[in-house]
């Protein structure tokens, strides 16, 4: 049974108890009085409308978890590889997981069986997990490419740091970008300091690690790259090619800001991972920024 409830000039409907359901004892049932709470806070416009996701966005979600899934995997395989080796003595001098790097694993052979078929299980399963990975790159940047999301993507890629894997997992974990202002979108990614105050004192910790844990950790490795100088290469001048004008001379001037703004906070001698979280946070603004500008 249902009774319209009014309060503040404005009509709810609310579920009325059946009398199984009624409580007993000291407990209270508040049905009307969350009605009138809600009412109050209807008329003040302290509501925030809540967009749900399409079925396109959950199974661009998915494929994007999936494959940060993928990478955990490809990292915890490589690490036992090399860990095998390492305990052995054997050490690869050159750069990691390269093709010359896998000629090399290719090359190795043990004289005892037990520990050559457990390097070549820990081998087998470097390769298949590599090779899931690609292959979801390969989804992940046609669908980037041909989707409701292309747009916010060729935007994003004009800031440094941001791939089209990283600006299509942007796009799809945010969703609607119109929510949110450039000063508010790093409080919802868990960016800003948590703060503890009272009176006159205030005290600001750590970050808070609010908000999407995926989004937050993408802006985090993106800001790694405003750390060295600032020269435009071919990889850039390819992403700028594919976007508009507007948002490439948005993007660089963001890529100028970015990175003075580390060189600001290694002046002041700040800790590393303190300076990148700083600055994770600001380009979050700047992509905000320019996945609300127009196609």
């Amino acid at each position: 049974m249902a009774r319209l409830f009014e309060a503040a000039g404005i009509t709810c409907l609310v579920a009325a108890p059946s009398k199984l359901q009624r409580p007993t004892g000291d407990r209270v049932k508040t049905d009307a009085r969350d009605a009138l709470h809600l009412a109050r806070l209807l008329r003040l416009d302290e509501i925030v409308a809540v967009r749900v996701p399409s079925i396109e966005q959950e199974t661009a979600r998915d494929l994007v978890r999936a494959r940060e899934d993928n990478r955990g995997e490809l990292m915890a395989a490589r690490h036992r590889l090399s860990k095998l080796l390492l305990r052995h003595g054997i050490i690869y001098d050159g750069k990691a997981w390269t093709g010359a790097h896998d000629a090399w694993l290719r090359r190795h052979r043990f004289e005892h069986p037990g520990l050559q078929a457990a390097f070549d299980a820990d081998y087998e399963a470097v390769q298949q997990v590599g090779a899931r990975k690609d292959r979801l790159d390969r989804l992940i940047e046609q669908m980037a490419a041909s989707s409701e999301y292309s747009g916010v993507v060729r935007r994003l890629g004009c800031l440094r740091g941001i791939s089209t894997l990283t600006a299509f997992a942007l796009a799809v974990e945010i969703g609607d970008w119109d929510r949110f202002t450039g000063s508010t979108i790093g409080a919802f990614l868990g960016l800003v300091p948590s703060e503890y105050s009272s009176g006159q004192s205030r005290v600001q910790g750590s970050i808070t690690k609010t908000g999407n844990t995926h989004a937050r950790r993408l802006l985090v490795e993106a800001a790694w790259h405003h750390r060295k100088p600032y020269r435009p290469g071919a990889v850039m001048q390819t992403r700028w090619a594919q976007a508009p004008s507007i948002a490439v001379a948005r993007g660089d001037a963001g890529n100028h800001r970015l990175h003075r703004k580390w060189q600001q906070f290694t002046t002041r001698k700040k800790r590393p991972v303190i300076a990148n979280v700083a600055v994770a946070r600001e380009l979050a603004g700047w992509c905000w920024s320019l996945a609300v500008m127009p196609d």
